[in-house]
């Protein structure tokens, strides 16, 4: 018995050896299509062909230095997949339980601790076909508001001095000297 259980982990040794067993590469560049091809420096210098898998409704691109999770699908690197990437370089500084996706440029979605969502861009474009809409109790700007289009509330609008029906009822209510008060009411 002893000689079988030898023979089956010495046949099973050899076997793993023709085996190529998943490695780390770094990215040389992209081919860019319905999949993303990539080029990459293996171990020894080696130059490794594959695809780049990523999460379906994720998309990646990553930069020449870039390294990857390589695994030769079958055991041959001549099919070889990379199922992770990661670049050091460009990555933020998260907290433990935080989620960020990030560029090379700086901009980055950062999900915080405490609740709170960062945006980070030099600009940020929403394209909505029907409406944007914000249910929160307070929108703050710190810089100007211009809009292309009409401005409409449903409430009052008001600015540091009075809100613009407080300034309608002062001109519905003003007369100059013994004039009536204004006919056409704001």
């Amino acid at each position: 018995m002893r000689s079988l259980g030898r023979s089956i982990r010495e046949q099973a040794k050899t076997e793993r050896a023709n085996f190529r067993q998943a490695f780390r590469a770094v990215a040389a560049r992209n081919a860019h299509g319905k999949l993303i091809g990539i080029e990459a420096q293996g171990l020894a210098a080696e130059s490794v062909a594959g695809e780049l898998f990523q999460h379906y409704g994720y998309t990646s691109a990553p930069l020449p230095g870039a390294e990857y999770i390589v695994i030769p699908v079958g055991g041959n690197s001549n099919h070889a997949v990379v199922v992770a990437s990661e670049d050091a370089r460009y990555r933020i500084t998260l907290k433990d339980g935080e989620v960020a996706i990030y560029s090379d440029e700086g901009d980055h979605v950062h999900l915080k601790r405490g609740r709170v969502i960062e945006v980070e861009t030099e600009t940020l474009l929403v394209k909505a076909g029907t409406k944007v809409r914000f249910e929160t109790p307070l929108i703050e700007s710190t810089g100007k508001i211009h809009a292309e289009s009409d401005i409409q509330s449903d409430a009052e609008v008001i600015d540091q001095v009075r809100s613009m029906q407080a300034d309608r009822d002062i001109y519905n209510e003003h007369q100059h000297g013994n004039s009536p008060a204004p006919t056409q009411q704001q």
